[in-house]
């Protein structure tokens, strides 16, 4: 898959996990053991309470996305999804291509691949009427209208783009992302502890790539099991393993790009939604019945407090 992404580079510290997440820890750590011995037998006992007591947290059954070839416009645009929130795209050329997901006055513009390699973009603006747009690179910069289609999409839930893989959010059932994030849901009483354990795993285990972020071309996209086995990534990485991770156990989860002041840091990070509240982190409480931002990156990677703020220094521009 292929996509846009941006340059980002961002250095400093931070302070330690809040204590809130010390008891996500401690249920991810507790084990039981048992053998052929009394002993043996009573940890067998402990570990069939232990069982018993499991998270009461159910995630609703994974939504996924994926180019149907058989029902795509004349082969190239797949329209036939687009209450689930995406559209699909797959096309062949000689020369760089990219698609256009427009909407009234918004343009969302992404590289996709010339060799026929499908690619998924969420329908992020909504209900309403769109035009898709795959353009051909002509000379230069410059790229000139190769196939155009036009929808009026009406989405099952505002929430479908946000609950799917994507280009930019990219897993799949058997991914090792998708399988930890199911073993914060088996040990969760609710959405908000699911959200607490990403976020508490990944402060913890994901360090910032300064020398990556130096270094990473346009067109980069994240691969979020890469990002989880190598213990490391830039702030597209943080934000694509934490939405990957949330949207497999049914909550939603945008990447959002969009400006940090005071110096107009372009940057990624993420929000979540959940009708849940209590959990503050960051300095951004948890509201109820409204979305939520979560920054990664400056939680585990570190930075100065004038970036955190009380989230007014965030200007939100795209969301994936």
């Amino acid at each position: 898959m292929r996509g846009i992404g941006p340059d980002n580079r961002i250095q400093g510290k931070w302070r330690r996990l809040a204590a809130v997440f010390c008891l996500s820890v401690l249920l991810l750590t507790s084990c039981g053991a048992g053998s052929s011995s009394p002993a043996a037998d009573e940890g067998a006992g402990a570990a069939e309470e232990q069982t018993e007591e499991r998270g009461s947290f159910e995630p609703p059954e994974m939504k996924m996305s994926s180019f149907h070839e058989d029902e795509a416009e004349d082969g190239l645009i797949d329209l036939s999804r687009t209450s689930d929130g995406y559209v699909a795209v797959s096309a062949t050329s000689d020369v760089r291509l990219k698609f256009q997901v427009i909407k009234g006055d918004l343009t969302y513009t992404y590289d996709i691949a010339s060799d026929g390699t499908p690619s998924v973009f969420p329908l992020q603006c909504g209900n309403g009427s769109y035009c898709f747009r795959i353009m051909e690179n002509v000379v230069d910069t410059k790229y000139a209208e190769y196939y155009t289609t036009y929808a009026d999409v009406s989405l099952k839930s505002e929430f479908e783009p946000f609950l799917r893989p994507s280009d930019y959010v990219d897993y799949q059932k058997d991914s090792d992302c998708v399988m930890l994030a199911s073993e914060f849901s088996a040990e969760a009483d609710s959405e908000m502890d699911v959200v607490a354990s990403v976020y508490g795993y990944i402060v913890k285990n994901i360090r910032y790539d300064k020398k990556k972020a130096e270094t990473v071309q346009s067109g980069y996209l994240p691969d979020p099991d890469e990002t989880l086995g190598t213990g490391k990534g830039i702030c597209f990485d943080y934000a694509s393993l934490a939405a990957s991770m949330l949207r497999s156990q049914g909550i939603p989860a945008k990447v959002v790009f969009g400006y940090v002041s005071p110096v107009d840091l372009y940057h990624a990070w993420n929000m979540f939604y959940t009708k849940e509240t209590g959990w503050v982190t960051a300095k951004f409480s948890v509201d109820e019945n409204t979305w939520n931002r979560i920054d990664l990156t400056f939680a585990a990677g570190g930075t100065d407090l004038e970036y955190i703020g009380d989230g007014s220094n965030y200007a939100d521009v795209y969301y994936y």
